[in-house]
């Protein structure tokens, strides 16, 4: 726990997990708002308490962080890769270096704990190394073959959209909120960012660090608000969209910018499997399982809700999972070596209820958790493993986000590629077997975005230069890689043509013409051109 940032609760019993209040008027200050702007108080999930008191935005003020973005967007687009990686670069050590600040905020804002918010602090340095040092070789002008060898030359350029606007969740406030603004920053962009209001301070104390690290004011604009106004304003006015949450919402946000004609992207909901195999190391098995399904409380988009097992297998996996589960620590403490943390507030503790109450009711059996624990703190709820869940229960189909998981027994591969596809998401999934060739014959046929093998999800997520991104309902667009940064590009072709135009010429008849040309376009294919 950082002095500097935190208040100790242990001088003061009757404060809670408080920024310090200098500090909080440098981070409100950040806020695109009126003076006489309405105000929230942020409360973390660990006690209850207030973090800290900042401004809403207004759908007028939107309108003036895009304008003000936009204009120093103009400057920006001039600046040299070489510029733009340097700030990114000193991002990272700034990331690295004051960690401690960041993960207490992620910890405060999120519940979640603290090797888990430790996550976000190495997705984010990570992102802003991958850009900076790739963003030039996947924005190059690229030459490309032209129409007709070597008379037609053809390049194809990449131009910043312009103002790109990023709506972020509460469930991962540092990484949603950064990492998918720095490819649209080193792609010459300005961005506009809505956090949520649950996430509101560990974002701004980020866009604080890029500043620091050399960011031009201006250019990475923040509002505070509801997302009916605050988010909708930016879908309303930027000229790209970055959004991440539910799928009802990610509807609504891809009507509003296709209305516009604007282009955007998005990661949405998810029912993820995990897939243990009859030739499994349960030992690793085991605990892939339990961190996939538990990391965050369960509130990670590409965290597990289904556990697929083999029927050969499951006589010994099963057991072995619900102990490992049943022993899992819990705290609320800013500190590292305990298991799980808490939900993000009683609307995440009602549908965890709600989705455990509704499976016991038509028969589904507790293997372990199924509590409430407000010893632990108000939101925490103990990881639950269910048996039994038929498709007559909720939580069979819908996303609970949240610790709780059914177990599934499946006969073999085809059973439970077929399970792993039946639902609407894509987003993520996990293959366990110690055949590697086996595990990539299953995970080819599982319908989303990304595929662990022998891993939960880190293992793709943190690969930066492959994207990242749903299928089906959970989303459209990636992150990562050479398409997290072309997306936020207007792709442009240039030809110039030489000696002749492709048409007929020197007195050639239009049938001559067509002649010639089909004879040149059967010797180009004989030739092997493309």
């Amino acid at each position: 726990m950082t002095s500097e940032t935190i208040a100790d609760p242990e001088l003061d019993p009757t404060a809670t997990y408080a920024v310090d209040p200098s500090r909080a008027r440098r981070l409100a200050s950040r806020v695109v708002a009126s003076p006489t702007a309405q105000t929230f108080t942020r409360t973390s999930p660990m006690t209850g308490g207030p973090i800290a008191t900042l401004p809403l935005s207004t759908a007028q003020d939107v309108a003036r962080a895009v304008t003000a973005a936009r204009a120093a967007q103009s400057r920006w687009a001039t600046t040299s890769f070489d510029d733009r990686a340097r700030i990114l670069l000193r991002f990272h050590d700034l990331v690295l270096d004051k960690q401690v600040e960041l993960l207490d905020l992620v910890q405060l804002e999120s519940g979640k704990t603290r090797h888990q918010a430790f996550e976000e602090v190495a997705d984010t340095a990570m992102a802003a190394r991958y850009y900076a040092r790739t963003a030039q070789a996947h924005l190059r002008p690229q030459r490309v073959q032209g129409a007709l060898p070597l008379l037609t030359r053809t390049h194809v350029l990449h131009h910043p959209k312009g103002v790109v606007g990023v709506v972020s969740p509460w469930n991962y406030p540092l990484s949603l909120a950064i990492t998918d603004a720095l490819p649209a920053l080193m792609a010459g962009n300005a961005v506009v960012l809505r956090p949520d209001q649950q996430g509101s301070v560990t974002a701004l104390a980020a866009v604080e660090m890029l500043v620091r690290a050399g960011l031009p004011e201006g250019l990475f604009q923040v509002v505070l608000g509801r997302g009916s106004e605050a988010g909708q304003a930016i879908v309303d006015s930027a000229d790209y969209v970055c959004y991440t949450g539910s799928t009802p919402t990610g509807r609504r946000v891809a009507q509003s910018a296709a209305a516009r004609l604007v282009s955007f992207s998005m990661e949405l909901g998810g029912k993820n499997s995990v897939y243990v195999a009859d030739d499994a190391d349960l030992d690793k098995a085991v605990e892939g399982a339990v961190r996939g399904c538990f990391s965050s409380a369960g509130q990670l988009c590409i965290s597990t809700e289904r556990v697929l097992v083999h029927e050969d297998v499951a006589d010994e996996f099963v057991p072995r999972f619900v102990a490992a589960v049943r022993e899992m620590t819990l705290s609320t403490a800013l500190e590292y070596g305990h298991d799980m943390g808490s939900l993000v507030n009683q609307s995440q503790l009602d549908t965890v209820t709600e989705h455990l109450e509704d499976a016991v009711t038509k028969g589904a059996t507790v293997l372990t958790g199924g509590k409430h624990r407000p010893d632990v703190g108000p939101y925490v709820f103990e990881p639950t493993v269910l048996d039994g869940v038929t498709s007559a229960m909720t939580c069979r189909d819908e996303e609970t986000f949240g610790p709780l998981v059914s177990i599934y027994r499946v006969a073999d591969d085809e059973a439970a590629i077929a399970l792993a596809n039946d639902t609407e998401y894509g987003l993520n999934s996990s293959v366990w077997t110690t055949d590697v060739r086996r595990g990539r014959r299953i995970a080819e046929r599982i319908r989303t975005g990304t595929v662990n093998i022998n891993e939960a999800y880190a293992a793709a997520w943190a690969s930066m230069g492959a994207p990242m991104g749903g299928m089906k309902d959970s989303g459209t667009g990636r992150r990562h890689g050479a398409e997290g940064i072309l997306k936020y590009t207007e792709a442009q072709t240039v030809s110039s043509q030489h000696v002749m135009p492709i048409a007929p010429a020197f007195g050639i008849s239009h049938q001559t013409y067509a002649k010639a040309l089909t004879a040149g376009l059967r010797a180009m294919k004989m030739t092997g051109m493309k």
